[in-house]
């Protein structure tokens, strides 16, 4: 009888450690350290390899069609529907709307006359059914199970007709008899994955695997499952907010960054198709600190709202305060700004914030985010039909971003007339007949001169 042998795994990173210890040393996570154990050494046998055929790049066969769900929205997202093999990660936080999203799409399919599986390794039954009754999906022919063991759940995919979509809610409960450790461990994640993939990569099906998120919103359990899946998806919204994002960080069959936007409703997730009006709706546009930024989701242009508010401060150190913005671009604005532009935000407490519970990621924001600052800090009202889009350089320039003419066309759509970009932007011909009014600016100087024209006069003494 093999001797059963012990050693201890980080379940954030999934390093080996030889004894358990507090602190993974590779990824500094604390109280990660699980132990885990194998059946013992199994005998090696040697055994000769089967020769198969190679091929060429040419070849006459053609690519299986994706499997459209009729959600454009999770379509768009997916690169135009599913490979069929392809296996895919969908990761979000507790109550965020995964499963929600998940049986609205099964649902969709098996309309369609797909064979659809769902397997629900958190839930019975019984309340998978009640939350498709809520959201008035009873009539779907959905194939429900409640199951853990992998080998169970391929055995039963295999039976019948080939089922064209199997959901795994989630891949940490998953349990398989190759690994010996407890359901949720990264073996046991790792190998249950893996028998999945081969599944779907020999059967034809698509696999979407649901994977919790640590507290830091990234996918939980081993890396080494992001790289073998064909497509990463987060589920994302703001708790205070109905919208919901569902991005797309690795996708082998379509664009990465891509976007698509749900709002909540009590029948379930509705699309949004214009999701810039809905986020530039209720804006107050009479009030000073707000821009309007014409950004890039994928390949989707939205216009975003970023405000600012610039207020003295009584303590030592100033207070900087960042939603929806990366905190170093935003320091990095505040230091061009008192290095080239000469204003004085030392003294002063800085808060920004992205509205719509959004985020604005993309070094085009820069300009947007500038012009709020400026605004803010002098009492300029920006105008109403004004967005801007640029990136800042340390020097003080405003560099060209690319897609220009998307968000000139996008910010035209919905009734804006000027646009502030880099004085370098290129621009073709076509995407001037959008109709708007540019206004090249070369370095935050001239912006900030530009703004404090429409200053009030009491306030132009602090710049």
């Amino acid at each position: 009888m093999a001797k059963s042998r012990s050693f201890f795994v980080c379940q954030n990173c999934g390093a080996v450690a030889a004894r358990w210890q507090g602190r993974c040393e590779s990824c500094g996570e604390w109280n990660a350290i699980v132990e885990e154990s194998d059946s013992g050494p199994t005998a090696a046998r040697a055994t000769r390899g089967r020769a198969f055929e190679l091929e060429g790049l040419a070849g006459s066969d053609r690519a299986a069609e994706r499997i459209v769900t009729g959600i454009d929205e999770f379509d768009r997202v997916t690169g135009g529907g599913f490979v069929p093999g392809s296996v895919l990660l969908l990761g979000g936080e507790p109550g965020i709307g995964k499963s929600t999203l998940l049986i609205q799409a099964c649902a969709a399919l098996a309309r369609r006359g797909a064979r659809v599986i769902y397997i629900s390794g958190e839930e019975a039954v019984a309340q998978v059914r009640l939350r498709a009754t809520r959201l008035d999906l009873a009539d779907a022919s959905v194939e429900l199970a409640s199951a853990t063991q992998v080998e169970d759940i391929l055995a039963t995919c295999a039976t019948g007709k080939r089922a064209a979509l199997i959901i795994i809610d989630s891949i940490q409960t998953m349990h398989t008899e190759v690994a010996p450790s407890a359901p949720g461990t990264v073996t046991q994640v790792r190998a249950s994955a893996q028998a999945l993939l081969r599944h779907a990569k020999t059967s034809g099906s698509t696999i979407i695997l649901v994977g919790h998120v640590t507290k830091d919103g990234q996918v939980a359990g081993p890396r080494v499952v992001e790289h073998m899946v064909d497509a990463v998806l987060s589920f994302e919204g703001d708790a205070a907010h109905h919208f919901r994002m569902l991005r797309a960080s690795k996708n082998r069959f379509g664009a990465t960054g891509e976007i698509g936007v749900f709002e909540m409703t009590g029948l379930g997730l509705a699309e949004v198709a214009n999701p810039s009006a809905i986020f530039l709706a209720g804006r107050d546009a009479s009030a000073p600190g707000a821009a309007v930024f014409a950004g890039m989701e994928g390949q989707r242009p939205m216009l975003i709202e970023i405000q600012a508010l610039v207020a003295p401060t009584s303590l030592g150190t100033p207070r900087r305060a960042v939603v929806g913005f990366d905190q170093n671009r935003l320091s990095m604005i505040l230091a061009v700004l008192e290095a080239h532009a000469g204003l004085k935000l030392g003294m002063h407490d800085v808060y920004l914030n992205v509205a719509g519970g959004l985020r604005a990621d993309e070094p085009a924001g820069d300009l947007a985010a500038a012009a709020a600052l400026v605004s803010s800090l002098t009492g300029a009202v920006l105008p109403a039909d004004q967005a801007f889009f640029g990136e800042i350089g340390l020097s003080g320039a405003i560099r060209p971003v690319i897609h220009a003419g998307m968000r000139l066309r996008e910010a035209a759509k919905l009734g804006f007339h000027q646009a502030v970009l880099a004085q370098g932007q290129q621009i073709n011909d076509d995407d001037r007949r959008a109709g708007l009014t540019l206004r090249p600016c070369a370095d935050v100087a001239q912006l900030v001169a530009a703004i404090a024209q429409t200053a009030p006069r009491a306030r132009r003494a602090e710049i």
